[in-house]
């Protein structure tokens, strides 16, 4: 057993991070590591070091989507592609800002990324992302009463300018260590380091 620690930065848009959030459990069991979850503001990250989306390059796109789906299929994991994609996704970070450390954040990550990723909704649209947190057991005016406080603000935006000036550009960006290793692609690599 490792006693390492994996850290996960993730935005709910990067079906890619999505990928890693499935098989992060299993390579955490098989290591003995404890995985450390860093929800950010990926447009955030895009700005501040001038990376694009990839469905933005117009060969890039297709290409990877097609990839996300071979990776789903040796994973055994859904994945279905979301016709509201790409949303905003600045109240759902703030949510799982809201909801890290407590005992609602796996319960908050797996809805939504149920949401986004498995049974696509528009999670733009406030009374779909309601129907998502109320089935998944939570109370949407009290989640609205999470995303409004300032310290919960701050909390995504300082993690997200943390992974910022430690070098990530993208999601996921995983960090064992010093070491950091972007994209669900390289989990191998993260598994390595942490035994």
């Amino acid at each position: 057993m490792s006693g390492k620690t994996v850290e996960f930065f993730f935005d709910f848009g990067s079906p890619t991070a999505y990928l890693a959030y499935t098989q992060l459990p299993a390579i955490a069991a098989r290591t003995g590591a404890t995985i450390r979850y860093r929800p950010f503001l990926l447009g955030g990250v895009f700005k501040a070091t001038g990376n694009a989306a990839p469905w933005v390059v117009p060969a890039k796109g297709p290409y990877g989507l097609r990839d996300m789906e071979r990776f789903a299929a040796r994973y055994g994991v859904e994945l279905v592609r979301n016709p509201a994609f790409p949303i905003n996704t600045l109240l759902l970070m703030r949510g799982a800002a809201g909801y890290e450390g407590s005992d609602r954040f796996i319960p908050y990550v797996d809805a939504v990324y149920d949401g986004m990723w498995r049974h696509p909704r528009n999670l733009d649209d406030l009374g779909e992302l309601a129907d998502v947190l109320t089935m998944a057991g939570f109370d949407p005016t009290e989640f609205r009463s999470l995303i409004e406080d300032p310290a919960v603000k701050e909390r995504l935006k300082a993690t997200t300018d943390e992974a910022v000036a430690r070098g990530a550009f993208g999601a996921p960006t995983f960090f064992v260590g010093d070491e950091m290793f972007f994209g669900q692609d390289r989990l191998d690599f993260v598994e390595e380091a942490l035994t």
